[in-house]
């Protein structure tokens, strides 16, 4: 069809943009599309004049191959500058870095569905007016209003759709940027959350009005009543988060644990407002109509059966949507349906192909920024797979049979896009969603909105116990040793061929040759991970925010040292940002983990990496150690040899004084390699380095050193620097974090001794190489640029 190739390359054009380390300027992109029109119609009359009669056409109205080109060539800048205008708008509207951190008195509305957390909580405020003088800020920003200590009372909590004039402290729209990592600042621009911040007490904020009567207001406000009554309802049952989630969007109610428990069945896609429960409450409502409907002559007359149920299908998921939120994910598939919708209703006769494409081309019409989300390529994908497995078969099978095919379509087909995604995928997640899909979305979901929305305990309470029985079903699942596969990300061009590899596995049975597609997913599965070759060694500084975390690889061994801050009771480090990266890189266990010292920003993700890894040997200075962990005391003269890289413990001492404070225990861990030193310093303060100058200094000399203390005053002393004498002083340290580290004196005492500095708040992850060639080091800010990334890359 005519259609498709165009749309697709339009599609295309989209996510190019979205691979741009800068904007092109708007002038480039329209004089760029002006001149491909400009060939396509000369080009398109030249051929006119020559074309036989009865010719074919394409697109725009030529057989040629070259206009056929040319026409995919424009559909793709059309895409390409499609969104680079919407971005240029979108990233104009921002925050200026001279208002970072300083009070601003706004007033706004409360746009969002409150958030609560354990400090607080966390809504979308939308700004309406701004009180301080000079001061300009986007007009959409994401605001959290914490507790300011546990002394304090409880900050007075805000509403959806409740105006309110509040003094706030904003920074720009900024995440942790790592290799295998979720990029958090896309996500923020996704949503058109331009800045982030918190609200401050002191004025206090002053509530205006209780409700502000617009539409899109009032939904969140409704959204928060269901809320409540749901959590009267269910209080104090394991799965009322879930039930949340899936009536009204909400997953914040839903624990780490349960989240696991979906990961490794599969079935995480089901625990929020998914495209499939959309689809399957409006088949459902399209079906109960479309029977009750035709019963009625009087009905059928005034409007047939099948475009009143249509309607009432396109109704049912147009109200859904918008009582989930009106998220993304869900829009994708509300987009789709009405474009099904709208076929059926005017009788055109078009295929799957057509109207998946039709969607397809709406969806990044209305945003640009959905190739960016794994949701996006999943939920066409599945579509698409099913579509094409179930396409062209000589006669329907029984339903039991299309459904487990279905099921296996889907897995196999969406495989290759799973693991270049996450890393990882449910090996049971076929034999879960085989009732958890029927379970949930006609079953669970029917009758959590009907207890909802007529407020009903009755319907609620049956749809937990339901809940309740399908979630030991997949605690046994998961609890099978091979329920989830993990392995390292595949090189990108082995994704093609698997995909390829997909068609043909999926090709109907007696298709000569399908085996050949498992020839071509081979290397999906066996291409080595990447890892430092032989005499090699490499670093790599992960960017966790306010907290330290670094991975130091040989050829045949690895080593963490510290484990990041822990970020909220349900988050740390480790979860969010050391096991996808370690899983990524293909570490599946560390030979060594040293914790220098017992404080949040370092030994936040340990419990997490301990239960999720297996850890060789374990060293550290703290005073309780977890069990079952080879542990060692810190202790310096400690030494050891990994691939011809040499380990040695320098601080602290075999006697340590009781008043030492934590800080001044780090475990202060010197790596030797033939290219260079690398020293890890904790967070050891004047004392501990004193301590050091007065022991060998020779064994402090280093080439790359991790400046103590995320770069505090209380830290790297001119004495130290000069032991040190390092060539690259790396940073660990959150944007804008309340202690100001790293210090700009600081800064500057290492920049003035001529070191390089780099800093994670700037940089994101550093990459240190160590090889025959000597020591090589870049951010990964400045390896996978984006238009998007708020902290420009200090010139080195």
């Amino acid at each position: 069809m005519q259609l498709i190739p165009g749309a697709l390359m339009f599609v295309c054009g989209v996510w190019g943009l979205q691979q741009q380390a800068e904007l092109p300027g708007l002038p480039l992109l329209g004089f760029a599309v002006g001149l491909g029109l400009l060939l396509v119609l000369v080009l398109t009359r030249r051929a006119a004049a020559t074309r036989p009669a009865g010719g074919g056409w394409f697109l725009f109205g030529s057989p040629s191959f070259l206009i056929k080109a040319l026409c995919l060539l424009l559909a793709f800048l059309a895409g390409f500058s499609w969104a680079a205008i919407a971005a240029h708008s979108r990233m104009s509207d921002r925050l200026d870095s001279g208002w970072e951190g300083r009070d601003i008195s706004l007033i706004g509305v409360v746009a969002s569905l409150p958030q609560s957390h354990a400090r607080g909580q966390r809504f979308v405020f939308d700004v309406e007016q701004v009180l301080t003088p000079g001061a300009h800020l986007p007009g959409r920003v994401l605001l959290s209003n914490y507790q300011v200590s546990k002394a304090s009372a409880s900050p007075q909590l805000m509403q959806a759709a409740q105006r309110w004039q509040l003094t706030v402290r904003l920074k720009q729209a900024h995440g942790n940027y790592n290799p295998h990592g979720f990029d958090y600042e896309a996500w923020l621009l996704q949503q058109n959350l331009r800045a982030t911040g918190y609200v401050r007490h002191q004025p206090a904020p002053q509530l205006l009005e209780s409700r502000v009567w617009q539409p899109a207001y009032l939904l969140q406000a409704a959204r928060e009543q269901l809320r409540q009554s749901m959590q009267q309802v269910l209080a104090g049952r394991p799965y009322a988060g879930v039930l949340q989630a899936l009536v009204i969007g909400d997953q914040g109610g839903i624990p780490a644990e349960q989240w696991q428990l979906f990961l490794h069945t599969g079935t995480n896609h089901l625990m929020s407002i998914s495209g499939l429960h959309i689809t399957m409450l409006s088949g459902l409502v399209f079906a109960l109509c479309y029977a009750g409907w035709r019963r009625s002559p009087r009905l059928c007359l005034h409007l047939p059966a099948l475009k009143a149920a249509t309607l009432a299908g396109a109704l049912a998921a147009l109200a859904y949507t918008l009582i989930a939120g009106f998220s993304i994910p869900s829009q994708r598939t509300l987009y789709m349906l009405l474009v099904f919708a709208a076929a059926l209703w005017l009788g055109r006769g078009l295929g799957l192909s057509a109207v998946l494409t039709l969607a397809l081309l709406v969806v990044v019409l209305i945003d640009p920024w959905a190739v960016l989300a794994p949701g996006f390529w999943l939920s066409f994908g599945a579509v698409a797979v099913i579509g094409y497995a179930l396409h062209g078969r000589l006669r329907s099978a029984h339903w039991l049979k299309q459904s487990l095919w279905s099921q296996w379509a889907v897995t196999l087909g969406l495989l290759p896009m799973l693991l270049l995604m996450f890393n990882q995928l449910s090996v049971v997640a076929p034999l879960a969603n085989l009732f958890a899909i029927p379970l949930i979305s006609l079953v669970v979901v029917p009758l959590a909105l009907l207890g909802a929305f007529l407020q009903l305990d009755w319907p609620l309470l049956l749809a937990h116990a339901l809940l309740d029985w399908g979630m030991q079903l997949l605690d046994l699942l998961a609890s099978l040793p091979v329920s989830l596969w993990a392995q390292a990300a595949p090189p990108l061009w082995s994704v093609p061929l698997a995909l390829v590899g997909m068609v043909c596995l999926l090709l109907p049975r007696g298709v000569p040759l399908r085996w050949l597609g498992l020839v071509l997913c081979l290397p999906l599965f066996l291409s080595a991970p990447p890892h430092p070759a032989s005499g090699a060694m490499q670093v790599v500084m992960l960017d966790v925010g306010q907290g330290t975390a670094v991975l130091v690889r040989t050829a045949g061994h690895a080593l963490l040292y510290d484990t990041g801050p822990r970020f909220s009771e349900e988050a740390d480090a480790a979860s969010r940002v050391i096991l996808p990266y370690l899983r990524g890189a293909g570490v599946q266990h560390l030979d060594g983990l040293v914790v220098s010292h017992d404080d949040s920003d370092h030994s936040g993700g340990m419990q997490t990496l301990l239960e999720s890894l297996p850890v060789g040997q374990f060293w550290s200075s703290l005073a309780v150690v977890p069990k079952g962990v080879r542990h060692q005391p810190c202790r310096a003269g400690q030494a050891w040899n990994w691939d011809g890289v040499r380990f040695e413990m320098l601080h602290p001492a075999r006697s340590v004084e009781a008043a030492t404070k934590d800080n001044d225990r780090s475990c202060v861990l010197r790596v030797s390699h033939a290219a260079g030193r690398l020293l890890l310093a904790g967070d050891i303060e004047r004392r501990a380095e004193m301590q050091l100058l007065e022991q060998d200094v020779a064994l402090l000399a280093a080439d790359v050193l991790l400046v103590p203390h995320h770069g505090s005053g209380t830290s790297s002393t001119a004495a130290f620097i000069e032991a040190v004498n390092p060539a690259f002083a790396l940073v660990s340290a959150g944007y804008r974090n309340r202690f100001g580290h790293p210090k700009p004196d600081i800064v500057a005492r290492y920049v003035n001794a001529g070191r390089h500095v780099y800093r994670t708040d700037q940089h994101g992850a550093v990459l240190v190489d160590f090889d025959a060639d000597g020591i090589r080091l870049s951010g990964w800010r400045q390896q996978r640029p984006r238009y998007w990334h708020a902290s420009a890359v200090i010139a080195q």
